[in-house]
């Protein structure tokens, strides 16, 4: 169900800084991977960003949430010392700098879902300028996932926090950490022809035909081409194993709907999220650092019936990577359809022949 490793913490060397008690941070850790969550399911993405949001305000109960440039008043270098002293933060307080960043096809499909995104999760945890607009990190891989894990992590990191902030805030309360937020997305079309349900194909609007989506992926299992440096990522992304197998067989749902393209995008995301969760161990998170990531895949129809599906979620902390969700062996998938509250027909994923619908954290994929 879920992978554990251990990988070294990279240390902080920044002169001599107060003692961290990571004591309530583990609480909250343990308190996280206790929340229910829905896997491989279709689903509102409003939803499915809740359970996101869920998992975090856990993580940050209890503490200041920092986010916004005008509590970073305390920092040496503000041009307006009166303004930033009246709005500073008090460090003294247990204090969680927060960042946020997200990954989506730069396919304009995906705009509903970017928006659902921005105004359900990044308001809540991206970075906010001094003039209250959130600014998540952003970036748009053609096919989704990540063009590279290390790159988005340092990033990400580089951008929240600086020396004189991090000093500062590690200093002030024993019990401070920094937070880092990352969603991984990639999308597939859903496309709805009445006797059964084609991924991998959507309608743009109902003025238009069915064109392929996500067209990268598609374009990789069905005709290759080894100097596309797209299609080069994404086969290292499915792993050979994988290509090979979506590349010639098929994976059919229950009623006989080609899920084969959907397996392919959750794989991608998957390994995204994995990629991710070992640059910050390995190189951006120190012993007060915490990385929060998850993998969805954004399913795309015509007009505002757009789902989500949850794919998997993790956590580093103190160098150790814990996951839960969907795996990366496209052999194990299976899926079955179902109705939906709406009376539309729905696809959930299934890994391994058991139901991921409800899942807790801990264990052994």
């Amino acid at each position: 169900m879920g992978n554990v490793e251990s990988r070294p913490a990279q240390q902080v060397l920044d002169g001599t800084l107060a003692d961290f008690d990571s004591s309530i941070v583990r609480k909250r850790v343990d308190e996280m991977w206790k929340l229910n969550v829905r896997f491989g399911e279709e689903r509102s993405p409003f939803n499915v960003h809740l359970d996101q949001v869920a998992d975090r305000y856990v993580l940050t109960k209890g503490f200041q949430l920092i986010r916004d440039e005008l509590m970073l008043g305390f920092n040496r270098y503000s041009a307006d010392p009166i303004t930033s002293q009246a709005c500073a933060a008090d460090l003294s307080l247990p204090s969680v700098l927060t960042t946020c960043g997200y990954t989506n096809c730069g396919d304009r499909i995906c705009q509903n879902a970017v928006k659902a995104y921005a105004q359900t999760v990044a308001s809540r945890f991206a970075s906010v300028t001094e003039y209250g607009e959130a600014k998540p990190e952003v970036f748009c891989p053609t096919g989704g996932g990540t063009d590279s894990g290390p790159t988005l992590a340092h990033v990400t990191v580089a951008h929240q926090i600086d020396k004189p902030i991090r000093n500062q805030i590690y200093n002030g309360n024993p019990h401070s950490y920094v937070l880092v937020n990352i969603d991984i997305n990639t999308h597939c079309g859903h496309y709805d022809s009445g006797d059964k349900i084609t991924f991998g194909k959507a309608q743009e609007s109902k003025f238009r035909d069915a064109r392929a989506a996500c067209g990268a992926i598609v374009g990789t299992l069905t005709g290759y081409n080894p100097n596309n440096g797209v299609h080069v990522r994404l086969r290292a992304d499915l792993g050979e194993e994988n290509f090979e197998f979506l590349s010639n067989n098929k994976i059919l749902a229950d009623d006989g709907s080609d899920v084969t393209f959907l397996v392919a995008a959750a794989i991608v995301s998957v390994q995204g999220m994995r990629n991710t969760l070992r640059a910050l161990a390995e190189n951006e998170l120190d012993e007060r650092g915490l990385g929060h990531v998850t993998a969805c895949v954004n399913v795309n129809n015509a007009g505002p019936d757009e789902c989500l599906v949850y794919c998997a979620r993790g956590t580093v902390f103190d160098g150790k990577i814990k996951e839960q969700g969907l795996g990366t062996d496209a052999t194990k998938y299976t899926a079955r359809t179902y109705v939906g509250a709406d009376g539309k027909k729905k696809v959930k994923l299934l890994y391994g022949n058991v139901s991921v619908e409800v899942r807790r954290g801990g264990g052994e994929e």
